[in-house]
């Protein structure tokens, strides 16, 4: 478990700009303490300074979950959130997804239209759930 490179810094903090804006310092300073992001095999992980010094203590083989798991870098290095940070994200979120198509547009479309791009749903938390370890 390390931290995260400036450029893997930068691209977990700009896919989360995507969906709660300014509100990111909100997840890091957080009134029961603050909180930071950690990588571990590929996937970053969500965690307190206080769990991080006691993960700290446990070999980096059995260590299987340090946090929460926010999301993970593919082999290309772009950042995919995962549907477990959801939990985090909902209450700062100006929504979660991506519009295809503009507000105006909606009205009018095809009821098989793609109005909005996928980002995560609980089925796929189901089907991957034993690689999210």
């Amino acid at each position: 478990m390390r931290p995260l490179t400036e450029a893997e810094t930068r691209a977990v903090f700009e896919k989360l700009g995507r969906y709660i804006g300014e509100n990111i310092q909100l997840l890091v300073d957080r009134p029961d303490g603050t909180y930071c992001f950690r990588l571990h095999c590929d996937r970053v992980y969500y965690l307190s300074e206080k769990l991080l010094k006691v993960a700290a203590s446990v070999p980096r083989d059995n260590l299987v979950s340090p946090g929460t798991c926010f999301g993970k870098f593919t082999k290309t290095q772009k950042f995919r959130l995962s549907v477990t940070a959801l939990d985090f994200l909902a209450p700062y979120a100006k929504g979660f997804g991506v519009a295809a198509k503009s507000t105006q547009e909606c009205r009018k479309v095809d009821p098989m239209a793609i109005v909005v791009f996928h980002q995560a749903d609980v089925g796929e938390y189901v089907r991957n759930e034993d690689t999210l370890t």
